[in-house]
């Protein structure tokens, strides 16, 4: 059971990873049917999956979604930011869950009760969330400490007894709350009307740890053809001559081999900034088209996650601070879509 739940936390890890890159590109192409089915599949393989492993707050949740993305899969209901947005929070809670049973081997405490209620929600709304109704200027005051409930309340009775004054006016009249105060509350009102709701490839696992044995040994094994080749430069022997350039060229190819075994594409870590890039845009009110050349550049595995946390935050100041709003670049005679560019080549021997 172990090996099944080991398993099961890799290919889940994996397909969490393509999840966000199909949803971003099912956002950007909504016609794309292929994209939804490959989700819709995956999600459904996880349930199952879950189902058979116990593991009841992950099943409930991955089928939520299922519902949802099986309307979106049928044409009931259009792809649109709210969708997305929420398909990609189930993605995030799924991924919490993983490491939850990676750590502890269960699903963790969390009901992920919001998150279920807004899928439901996305589902019954037909794609559009229904935003909660803003609450009285009477209950914002109260919840700010402004005013005693009993107050408010007797400013509600003189308005239902013919009192033609609004109730901010009312309060101030009585001295309970200063003009700015009621201000501040019906700022607040209105911020909350305008607030909207917020495969596998053909591959090998191993683990690093083996390959950095290997590579320990290849390297002892280099020091030892080394010592040879020199003891054997001046014999007149040519069958120790050849089987020592043989030797020489076989342990030279394997230390390469070995050497491409730890490289990886600079589009591993890259896949992830699609996500990164769409949720900040949003968050920021921005639009930000990202484009990424050279993927399959190679780099060794250590180098590869030495670059991660720099690029992320590279990526997110360049999102952050280094795009304008649509309305400081359409002023500034700009697109109104920023363009943030990734790009890694060969050069030189080096990488760039």
């Amino acid at each position: 059971m172990d090996d099944i739940i080991k398993d099961f936390l890799i290919e889940s890890y994996e397909n969490m990873d393509q999840m966000d890159r199909d949803f971003i590109g099912w956002e950007e192409n909504p016609e794309d049917k292929d994209i939804v089915s490959r989700i819709f599949r995956t999600i459904h393989t996880v349930k199952g999956t879950c189902g058979f492993l116990g593991f009841k707050k992950l099943e409930k949740v991955a089928h939520t979604g299922e519902n949802l993305l099986m309307k979106l899969r049928d044409g009931e209901i259009s792809v649109n930011q709210d969708v997305i947005s929420g398909l990609l929070k189930m993605v995030d809670a799924v991924r919490t869950m993983l490491t939850s049973i990676e750590s502890s081997s269960n699903d963790g405490d969390n009901e992920y009760a919001p998150l279920i209620a807004l899928l439901a929600g996305l589902v019954a709304g037909g794609g559009k969330l229904k935003p909660e109704p803003a609450k009285p200027l009477g209950t914002l005051l109260v919840e700010s400490g402004k005013v005693q409930p009993e107050i408010v309340a007797s400013a509600i009775q003189s308005q239902e007894e013919g009192d033609p004054r609004r109730l901010g006016e009312i309060l101030v009249d009585q001295g309970a709350v200063a003009p700015s105060e009621v201000k501040d509350a019906l700022k607040a009102q209105r911020d909350d009307r305008q607030k909207g709701p917020s495969v596998t490839d053909s591959t090998l696992r191993v683990e690093v740890s083996l390959l950095d044995k290997l590579m320990n040994q290849i390297g002892e094994l280099v020091l030892c053809r080394n010592h040879l080749v020199a003891m054997s430069s001046g014999s007149v022997d040519a069958a120790l001559l050849g089987a020592t350039q043989k030797l020489n060229r076989i342990t030279s190819e394997l230390q390469e081999g070995l050497m491409k075994t730890r490289m990886q594409s600079i589009g591993g870590i890259w896949s992830k900034y699609p996500r990164i890039v769409r949720d900040l845009a949003t968050a920021c009110g921005k639009q930000v088209r990202l484009t990424m050349e050279g993927k399959e550049t190679e780099l060794d595995k250590g180098l590869i996650e030495a670059l991660k946390d720099p690029l992320t935050h590279i990526v997110r100041n360049s999102v952050d601070h280094g795009i304008e709003s649509p309305e400081k670049r359409i002023a500034a005679g700009k697109n109104t879509e920023g363009v943030l560019a990734l790009s890694a080549y060969h050069e030189s021997g080096q990488v760039v």
